[in-house]
């Protein structure tokens, strides 16, 4: 297998998770009147593939250590098709919501597995470009999908998302068939616990800026459709093409990293983009408390928070990655489960604080954005964000 068809490999697994949520939003309100569910139950077959993704996450890592990364790919890939069949075939909304669990499992084992791969293969500075180009190309996925889910639910049905997700599979499972992996470089005593990469200043460093920036784009995600559409008076049609912009910000974002890294390196770029984060949610802020607030420049904002993120993340997850060349899995599952408690505490206190007004929206953005420009800054100064090349 060739370098191009890896990093197709990897951007495949990664653009997995936003499928599986973009791909079937439109269909949220149907899976009400099919199944005569209540929308807290419907609601649930998100939530639960949420927590599904985030808890899994810290038993793939160890796994993809000792069995290696092809194996959890491969497994988690078969995993993740059945549960996708099985989703499209519920009888009920309670299987759809265990569907959806286990989707998740499988979805999150195969992410881990590429995580580190990126680490086995690269060192730190160049697996951040590697990164950066497979997340160029997940992000065709994150722009693309609310508008094929919509498009198949209009002329198919709510299970013909689910349909299309287990279609996708089997080319992701060819590609990581032929791929022969080569046997891991860290020895088994070299494995790091989730205790010491918790204490480590570097891991802690990167893991609190991916995770930040994670919240601060889920602020968006969370609360944009609220206040657009209740708020702002876009209209539902249109709202697709208001979030697909703010997903464009993302994948301007991820081909620019991977320009900067060759020009600035990973913490020079991390910082550049930590500090567009930081600006653009003050601005917000800004806005808001001076009573300047339409829908187009609530876009704009998602815009530039998708943009900085996808600089951010790419460095982040690397940076969290180089210190343990023995346990690489391990590290990408407890950054991916930090990230994921990080968004779904944020998405919490929008739900609770979004009433009837845009302020919650930019106080939120405003405090993650700043506080993980601070906290890099803090980083900086003590030299935990220096890698090894």
């Amino acid at each position: 297998m060739n370098e191009r068809q890896l990093i197709l490999l990897i951007a495949g697994c990664l653009m997995l998770q936003p499928l599986s949520t973009d791909l079937y939003l439109a269909s949220l309100p149907r899976l009400g009147e099919a199944f005569s569910a209540p929308k807290i139950l419907v609601q649930q077959t998100l939530v639960f593939f949420s927590v599904g993704f985030g808890l899994a996450q810290l038993l793939g890592g160890p796994l993809s250590d000792r069995f290696g990364r092809r194996r959890v790919m491969l497994g988690g890939l078969s995993v993740y098709l059945l549960a996708s069949l099985a989703c499209a075939l519920a009888p009920s909304i309670y299987l759809l919501i265990g569907a959806r669990f286990a989707q998740a499992c499988g979805c999150c084992a195969a992410i881990v597995a590429a995580r580190a791969l990126i680490r086995d293969l690269y060192p730190p500075a160049i697996g951040a470009a590697k990164l950066a180009q497979a997340s160029s190309y997940m992000a065709f996925a994150v722009v693309s999908g609310p508008v094929i889910g919509a498009q198949l639910q209009v002329h198919f049905g709510w299970q013909a998302a689910f349909v299309f997700l287990a279609c996708v599979v089997p080319l992701l499972l060819a590609l990581a068939w032929r791929w022969q992996e080569a046997p891991l470089s860290g020895a088994s005593g070299q494995a790091a616990g989730y205790r010491s990469l918790l204490t480590h200043p570097v891991f802690r460093s990167y893991a609190l800026a991916g995770t930040l920036s994670y919240s601060n784009i889920f602020v968006f995600i969370s609360g944009s459709s609220f206040v657009l559409i209740e708020l702002l008076g876009v209209s539902t049609a249109n709202y697709g093409y208001c979030f697909a912009s703010g997903c464009a910000g993302y994948l301007a974002g991820a081909f620019l990293c991977r320009r900067l890294l060759a020009v600035l390196g990973t913490e020079r770029t991390l910082l550049a983009g930590s500090t567009v984060m930081a600006l653009a949610a003050a601005t917000f802020l800004a806005c808001c408390l001076a009573g300047v607030m339409n829908w187009w420049l609530l876009v704009a904002f998602q815009c530039l928070s998708m943009f900085s993120h996808g600089i951010i993340f790419p460095c982040a997850q690397i940076g969290s990655l180089a210190p343990f060349p023995g346990s690489a899995g391990r590290a990408a599952g407890l950054f991916g489960a930090v990230s994921m408690i990080g968004a779904l505490t944020i998405s919490n206190l929008v739900g609770l604080l979004l009433h009837d007004s845009v302020l919650p929206l930019a106080l939120l953005a405003a405090s993650t954005g700043l506080l993980q420009w601070l906290l890099l800054r803090r980083g900086q100064r003590k030299g935990t964000l220096r890698l090894e090349h």
